[in-house]
Order: structure tokens, then C-alpha cells, then sequence
């Protein structure tokens, strides 16, 4: 059975409607990298070295990773030369395979849910991210699946940002912990800690500032919030989950290996996938850093923000590929 129907198979398992959300989110990725690696094949008469240097140069620009794209090209090359491969098209599905096992992780990508008591998740990330909102689908899909939410407005920092957060409460329909704007976050975590355990709430959902006056400064905020959680709960945050925006790019990887370091996060949101062509980033995260991919942003709906799939991810992107096996194998 080909590698295509192999994937086809395993996502005709899964629910329609969060394929097809794959599928439009990654649009323009799909054209960008796909699109560019397909006119590359049917233009090519021979794979010779001009052709591995044009397939380089697409899943450099696709942002892949230079690092990963190198290796990905060397194992082309020893693919070819073992299998004897002379025409271009035959590495379709090889190459689409080892993108799957790229993004593939030993990684846990399901979130780690408390035994007892209230779930933990504390979201940190520079601003403009898409944090806030990320903050809000979330608790939109936990009060989908019958949980009781809260959520702590802990960036006290920026300006309207307590506001935003209530928005979404609004929007949602859960309660949001918060005091007066300057307050000092650790305070508001407390309270909002106080209060999951009173009301019997299944998951906090805190918010952290993305900027102080400097990134220590910042830094030393998050380990206060980080030290306070602990201290109340034990084994919480259950989860500390980086925002990053995929349109950044390698700038994306920068701060997740700046927050990484700094605030032991154990996962991370990929959002504003849809916005952009080089949604090679989450390769590139996939591999330079041990932390896992466990949301993609995939659109402005309520929705859109998925669960990581590496299958579903490159579906989404070999979609017109896979669709021209089929209608190849009815002919």
C-alpha cells in the first residue's frame, strides 16, 4: 500500500470536520511549500544537484530549518541512490513520509489533566501572540467537553489586557479572576487558585504578562507566579503552555528557547498558522527543541484551534497529492 493511502486511511478515522479545518488553515503553506516542491518534480527531467538545491532552497524559504533541511536532503539522496530512483515523481511519497516522521514525537501531545482537584494551565509568551485568545478557544473547547472553567487575568501589565480577558469569559461564559490594573499578578494567581478549589472548578486557565520593562524582569514575574501555584497546589501548573506566533518565523523559535529555558514549558501553541506560508516553523520547533507542538491556530473561528496532529498536519498538506493517487487508481 502507498505511503498516500496509508494516510489517507488513517484520516478517514478521524472527524471530518477537524480535517477540513487542517486543510484551510494551511492553505498557504500548502502553496507555498507543497505547490513549490510539486512544480519542482514535474519540471524535472533528472534528480540531480540542481534539483536538491532547488528543494533546499523551498524548505529553507518554507522555514523548515536549515539544520533539518540538510538532513532531510541527505536522506533523499541515500533513498535514491538505493532504490535506483531516477524519475522525480517517486519522491513524493518519500519525501511526505519523512516530514511525518520528522513532526512525529516520542512527546506526550495530550495535555496532563490533574488526578484531583483543579487542573493548572499557565500561558506565557511575549505579547501579540495571540495569547489571550488562545486562552479563550481553550476554554471554549474544556466548557465543550464539560468541564468547569475559570480563568485568572494575570497579565496586570499591559493595557486592556484584564478587559480582553473578560471578553472571552463573556464570549465563553466563565468567570474571570482579576484585580485592578498594576496589581501584582502572583496576588491575582492566588486568588484565582482560591477560588478553582471553592467552586469545584475542573480547569484554571491563567493568563501572564508578555512584557515588563525587561525580559529578567519578566522572567523573575513568571518563577513569583510559577512559585505561588506551586505552593498552593503541589503538582501544579499541570501544564505551562508557550504562545507563539508561526507568522514570526525563526523568530518563533528564538523565544521558545529563551522561555524554554527560563519557565520549564512542557508545550507549546502554534497560532496564526493560517496567516501564513511557513508553516515549515513547526518542523523546524519539532526538531531543534524537546518541547511538543500541542495546539495549532488555525483560523479566526472559536473552533480553530486544534489539537497537534502530525498525520492530520500532513494531510492537510499533501492533500492534492493524495487526491490525485485516488483519482489516478479509479482510472
Amino acid at each position: 500500500m502507498s505511503f498516500f493511502k496509508k494516510l489517507k486511511e488513517s484520516i478517514s478515522g478521524k472527524t471530518e470536520s477537524v480535517t477540513n479545518i487542517f486543510k484551510e488553515g494551511l492553505t498557504k503553506t500548502r502553496d507555498m511549500l507543497v505547490g513549490k516542491v510539486e512544480d519542482l518534480i514535474f519540471r524535472s527531467k533528472k534528480i540531480d544537484e540542481d534539483f536538491f538545491e532547488e528543494l533546499e532552497e523551498i524548505l529553507i524559504g518554507a522555514d523548515v530549518g536549515v539544520n533539518t533541511v540538510m538532513k532531510l536532503i541527505d536522506e533523499l539522496r541515500v533513498e535514491v541512490k538505493k532504490r535506483k530512483i531516477e524519475d522525480a515523481i517517486e519522491l513524493k511519497p518519500i519525501l511526505s513520509e519523512k516530514l511525518v516522521a520528522l513532526l512525529r514525537s516520542s512527546a506526550d501531545t495530550s495535555l496532563h489533566m490533574a488526578e484531583s482537584g483543579p487542573t493548572v494551565i499557565l500561558f506565557v509568551g511575549v505579547n501579540g501572540v495571540g495569547k489571550t485568545t488562545s486562552i479563550g478557544k481553550l476554554a471554549h473547547r474544556f466548557k465543550q467537553d464539560g468541564k468547569k472553567v475559570l480563568l485568572a487575568a494575570g497579565d496586570t501589565f499591559r493595557a486592556g489586557a484584564i478587559e480582553q480577558l473578560e471578553v472571552w469569559g463573556q464570549r465563553v461564559g466563565v468567570d474571570v479572576i482579576k484585580q485592578q490594573a498594576g496589581s501584582d499578578p502572583a496576588a491575582v494567581m492566588f486568588d484565582a487558585i482560591q477560588a478553582a478549589k471553592n467552586r469545584k472548578v475542573d480547569v484554571l486557565l491563567c493568563d501572564t504578562a508578555g512584557r515588563l520593562q525587561n525580559k529578567s524582569n519578566l522572567m523573575d514575574e513568571l518563577n513569583k507566579i510559577y512559585r505561588v501555584i506551586k505552593r498552593e497546589i503541589p503538582d501544579a501548573p499541570h501544564e505551562v503552555l508557550l504562545a507563539l506566533d508561526a507568522t514570526t518565523g525563526q523568530n518563533a523559535l528564538s523565544q521558545a528557547k529563551l522561555f524554554g529555558e527560563k519557565t520549564g514549558v512542557t508545550g507549546l501553541i502554534l497560532t496564526k498558522l493560517d496567516g501564513t506560508a511557513k508553516g515549515g516553523i513547526v518542523i523546524a520547533i519539532r526538531q531543534e527543541l524537546d518541547i511538543p507542538v500541542k495546539f495549532v491556530g488555525l483560523g479566526e473561528k472559536m473552533d480553530d484551534m486544534q489539537e497537534f496532529d502530525s498525520e492530520q498536519f500532513v494531510h492537510a498538506l499533501f492533500a492534492g497529492m493524495i487526491s490525485q493517487e485516488a483519482d489516478q487508481a479509479e482510472e
